[in-house]
This record gives structure tokens, C-alpha cells and sequence, in this order.
């Protein structure tokens, strides 16, 4: 299909026109977007794709604008097109939420929360979540997990109700509600020779090996931020994307780790890691809990974003007295 077969009105055309778009249309514009052909969007669909084409030609020719252009890489969407493909998205996060009010009328369900939370946070939203499915048993969570650049992207989105995460995006307008303190530390096994050393600099730790989670990751960027300030640059020995994996590669003796005290509570609990002496640390940050500023949330999202915000740091895990708090 050539970029030819797309018709539009050129720029006199009357922007009124959009009204009388479809969703058909608009589901075969996200369609190509998503899968970079008419011939994969017409299957992803489960329609023939001539009947694609002309929901694309009758979209096109409604906006005024060419939506589509062909690259070496696929069919892309031009600036007008991805203007549209957000409308989209805003108009199927309306029929899910009109969905999900109209179930909550006929007394079907007590209604879904879509909640995000990078990763460090798993360790104490999965407590908030039980605690208030208790006042709230009707109500349906769905939790998602990524790190740091994973759930901001969601954020991009409308499927994500709200988020919890250590740093509100930059390249999304939202509001914010402040969970409670998220203190970062470096931590060794028991017995590692720094263990009773106090007043560490950073400078005394540059021949030590760091087990540190993937780029992209809140505790990796603000890990790097630190010795950036210092000029000085760590010995990254492992990257890996679980902080399971890296306590237990610490536990195990592979090196030391810059992160978030609320992950190796437990353990420092019972003595199989220690917190590293470290002048500057903790570094602490916030946990917040995060929503976009035009995402309407309807009762069962407001109602949790309400009580993550006003009860949640009841939640945190406990850490042992950190200087610096």
C-alpha cells in the first residue's frame, strides 16, 4: 500500500470534522501504530485489510492532515497522526472507566484499581494493598511491576490508574500525594572487612566491587548521581534486575550494594548484611504515590489513591536507626 491511497482535505479542511469519527477508525489507527503494517494491524483486528485501509482513509481525511507516512523501518505515524493516537488512548481509557462505573451502578463488581509500583516498592504496596482490601473487599487490584523507566512510560498511558515510585516523571503533568521516607544505603555482608569502620568516604570504597541493578533503575540512576558528585566512578561487578538477586549475591560475598534500606530490612534484621558507615548516607528520597492530572479516577481508584496517600508510610518496612534521617 502506497502512501498515495491516504487521502486528505489539505489544511482548509474544517477541524469540526473530527466529530464524526468512529472508534473502528480510531482502534485501526493504534493498530498500525502498534504493529507497524496494515497487514499485521488488519490481523491484529480481525479485519480483512481493505477494510483497514478505508477506516485509515476516512480517519485521514476527517483530521485534514496526513496521519501515515511510509519509512524503511514501516508505516509511522506523522506529528498530526500521533495526535490522534493519543485521542485514542484518552477515548479507551473513557469507555474502560464509563465501563467500570456502569458495573459498579448494576451492582456487578466492587470495581478495578490499575496500580503501578516500580520494583523497590514491592516490598511493602503488596501490605497497603491487603490492608486496604480489608476495608474494601469488593474491590479488585491489579497490581504491575517495573522499574523505573518501565512504569514511567506507563504513566504515559491511561491504563495505569495511579503509581507508586521514588521520583514523579518529568514528561508527564501529574498529581502527587508524598507516601513517606525512602532511605538508600550501602550495605556488605556480615563480616566484611569495612564492617566496623566509621566515617567511610566514598573515596575508600572506589577498589570495591558494586552489585548494582540494570540502567534505567531509580536505585541505579541515584547510585550513579552520587559518585558522579565525588568525580569518582565504581566498580560495577554484576547488573542485575531483581534486589533478591543482588542481597543474595552481597549475602554471598560478590561485592557490595547502594539500595533502598526498605529492600534488606529483613536482613539487617538478622544480621546477615550491615549498613556501611558512609559519611553522606543515607541518601533519602520520598515514596509517592502518583497519578496523571487528566486521568479521571473513578470511586474505588479514588479511594485507594486517597488512602496510599494518607496511610500508606504506615506500611514502610522498618529499617534500623540510620544516621541522616
Amino acid at each position: 500500500m502506497s502512501l498515495k491511497e491516504f487521502s486528505y482535505n489539505g489544511p482548509g479542511h474544517a477541524a469540526t470534522q473530527l466529530r464524526h469519527l468512529t472508534i473502528r477508525q480510531l482502534r485501526s489507527l493504534a493498530a498500525l501504530s502498534a504493529k507497524g503494517s496494515v497487514t499485521a494491524a488488519s490481523s491484529h483486528l480481525g479485519l480483512t485489510q481493505p477494510a483497514v485501509t478505508q477506516q485509515l482513509r476516512q480517519l485521514q481525511d476527517l483530521a485534514g492532515l496526513p496521519l501515515v507516512q511510509r519509512t524503511g523501518d514501516g508505516m509511522l505515524l506523522t506529528e498530526a497522526g500521533k495526535e490522534v493516537l493519543a485521542l485514542a488512548e484518552r477515548v479507551e481509557a473513557a469507555i474502560t472507566d464509563c465501563q467500570g462505573a456502569l458495573d459498579l451502578l448494576a451492582g456487578r463488581t466492587g470495581g478495578t484499581v490499575q496500580l503501578g509500583a516500580v520494583s523497590t516498592a514491592k516490598y511493602f504496596v503488596p501490605h497497603a494493598i491487603a490492608a486496604f482490601s480489608k476495608r474494601y473487599p469488593k474491590i479488585e487490584i491489579k497490581l504491575t511491576i517495573g522499574n523505573r523507566e518501565e512504569i514511567r512510560e506507563a504513566m504515559h498511558g491511561y491504563d495505569l490508574d495511579f503509581a507508586v515510585m521514588g521520583r514523579p516523571p518529568a514528561d508527564v503533568s501529574v498529581d502527587v500525594r508524598q507516601l513517606g521516607r525512602n532511605p538508600h544505603i550501602i550495605v556488605a555482608r556480615k563480616g566484611h572487612w569495612l564492617e566496623k569502620d566509621s566515617g567511610l568516604n566514598l573515596t575508600d570504597l572506589v577498589h570495591e566491587t558494586f552489585l548494582t541493578r540494570e540502567p534505567g533503575s531509580g536505585t541505579r540512576t541515584l547510585m550513579e548521581g552520587m559518585f558522579q558528585k565525588s568525580d569518582l566512578e565504581p566498580i560495577i561487578g554484576m547488573e542485575m534486575s531483581s534486589n533478591e538477586t543482588i542481597k543474595q549475591a552481597v549475602i554471598a560475598g560478590l561485592g557490595i550494594a547502594f539500595i533502598s534500606a526498605h529492600t534488606v530490612a529483613h536482613e539487617l534484621a538478622e544480621g546477615r548484611l550491615v549498613v556501611l558507615d558512609v559519611a553522606g548516607l543515607p541518601i533519602v528520597r520520598q515514596w509517592y504515590v502518583i497519578r496523571r492530572s487528566d486521568k479521571v479516577l473513578l470511586p474505588p481508584a479514588q479511594a485507594m489513591f486517597d488512602f496510599l496517600g494518607s496511610e500508606g508510610s504506615n506500611y514502610l518496612p522498618d529499617v534500623p536507626e540510620l544516621g541522616g534521617q
